[in-house]
């Protein structure tokens, strides 16, 4: 499959950037480059290949690890200097097992006021491990619990959030606040397993949440 490329701007080593997201999260996975040659390899395979600077070869992302992605689409920004590569990420994006790259925080706004929902820290925490969740369904060597659960199928997930559900319901009745504390974190665990098994993100389930509060005034 021929593709246009006159309106990418490529820099003088013939590379051009290409920030690589999730398709089903929107999580920002990591930044690579492309070249001509790479960019024409991901559109007839369907999977992305890049070109390593420091190694000055072209590199099939997963190649060896297993980590693989499926490209769903590539879009250019309005300079024509920048792609967008969309993609099923397999396991971890990231060469230290992330499942992205951006995982090291640097930043955020000293104006004291309340961070977004987005980006208070119960939600990134829910994110990461929800993250860590999808990374480990789609490593199919491991034997991890996480991804023997997800092997096991629904039904199966449906009986550890009813047992989990039941030890928090127990654990409440026997006014333990500890046991509270760790059945429930156990429960949320297996909800968000449910969730990655139907594909759905915790910021959907965020959204729901911040609309309850208008629900006692209607």
């Amino acid at each position: 499959m021929k593709i246009d490329i006159s309106k990418l701007k490529f820099d003088d080593r013939g590379l051009i950037p290409a920030i690589v997201q999730d398709v089903k999260t929107d999580k920002v996975l990591m930044l690579a480059y492309m070249n001509g040659t790479s960019l024409a390899r991901t559109v007839e395979t369907g999977y992305t290949w890049f070109w390593s600077r420091s190694r000055q070869e072209l590199w099939n992302k997963g190649a060896t690890s297993g980590h693989t992605q499926k490209v769903y689409s590539i879009t250019y920004d309005c300079d024509g200097d920048a792609l967008l590569v969309k993609v099923e990420q397999k396991g971890a994006a990231c060469h230290t097992g992330n499942y992205s790259c951006f995982f090291n925080p640097l930043w955020n706004s000293a104006s004291g006021e309340s961070l977004p929902v987005a980006e208070n820290k119960l939600p990134m925490v829910i994110s990461d491990l929800y993250n860590s969740i999808v990374t480990m369904r789609g490593v199919t060597a491991s034997k991890s619990y996480t991804h023997l659960l997800f092997e096991s199928g629904q039904d199966n997930i449906l009986k550890k959030l009813a047992e989990k559900t039941a030890a928090t319901m127990l654990a409440s009745k026997n006014s333990d606040q500890d046991d509270v504390v760790y059945e429930m974190s156990d429960l949320w665990y297996h909800c968000l397993v449910l969730l990655a098994f139907h594909g759905i993100t915790p910021g959907r389930m965020l959204a729901e949440l911040g609309g309850m509060k208008n629900r006692d005034s209607k």
